[in-house]
């Protein structure tokens, strides 16, 4: 089954590739042809972007900026990420619209649900950027919100391991992978899928999710075809 259309979850730091900070452009451009090639299957796909390789406030704590204007800072970086990713997109032939929560007319459209839902039906890929627009909300829960806001069959987490497990796989060489679970299951056992707030907001509307290694050739192209990859999370 593929599904007709995916909220894709990137986190910052996937950008930097072989570094610890900024956009390392090889890995820009791998990201964007695994992208492309989703876009071919008429997947309708709806991208949110992490910050974490330019500004995480988390990392930064010493630099003693408040956290409302530090986490405004972080909603920037992933604007200048989805910009980024766009033009990568772009240079390869797909049409795509950064639709920003944040107003910045320059680089992005505003965020209306009702010119996202066209832009998808006209097939274009559409990245969200800007998180909520709001401090104390990551950026899973604008993915969150953003694929219950334009009806997403399914939420594809991208992530450096290769599902849900019931400990750190990198530090426990014997942890378990989970190729299936439920909403309770993740509660009850603290899995730590992702952050409470986006992971109640999929619960309640009954958003399966799809924890997969996005460093895995192929993996993102699987996923979107909703073959068995990762773990995936449902009612």
């Amino acid at each position: 089954m593929t599904y007709k259309r995916i909220m894709l979850k990137l986190s910052g730091e996937v950008f930097s590739g072989e570094r610890d900070f900024g956009i390392h452009k090889p890995t820009l451009d791998d990201i964007a042809a695994q992208i492309v090639a989703v876009a071919t299957l008429k997947v309708q796909t709806v991208i949110v972007v992490g910050g974490g390789n330019i500004w995480r406030f988390r990392d930064t704590k010493e630099t003693a900026i408040e956290r409302t204007a530090s986490d405004a800072m972080g909603m920037l970086a992933t604007i200048m990420n989805s910009v980024a990713l766009q033009a990568a997109l772009e240079a390869l032939g797909a049409e795509t619209r950064v639709l920003s929560a944040i107003d910045v007319p320059q680089m992005a459209e505003p965020f209306i649900r009702r010119r996202a839902l066209r832009h998808l039906e006209k097939g274009r890929i559409v990245i969200c950027a800007g998180g909520t627009g709001n401090p104390y909300f990551t950026t899973d829960s604008a993915a969150a919100l953003r694929a219950s806001e334009l009806t997403c069959d399914v939420l594809l987490k991208a992530t450096n391991v290769d599902g849900v497990y019931d400990d750190d796989p990198r530090k426990n060489p014997k942890a378990k992978l989970f190729e299936e679970v439920s909403y309770r299951e993740v509660i009850e056992k603290r899995l730590g899928v992702m952050d409470q707030a986006a992971f109640s907001l999929c619960q309640e509307q009954k958003l399966p999710i799809v924890v997969f290694n996005f460093l895995k050739r192929g993996s993102l192209l699987k996923a979107a075809k909703g073959e068995k990859i990762g773990t995936i999370v449902h009612a």
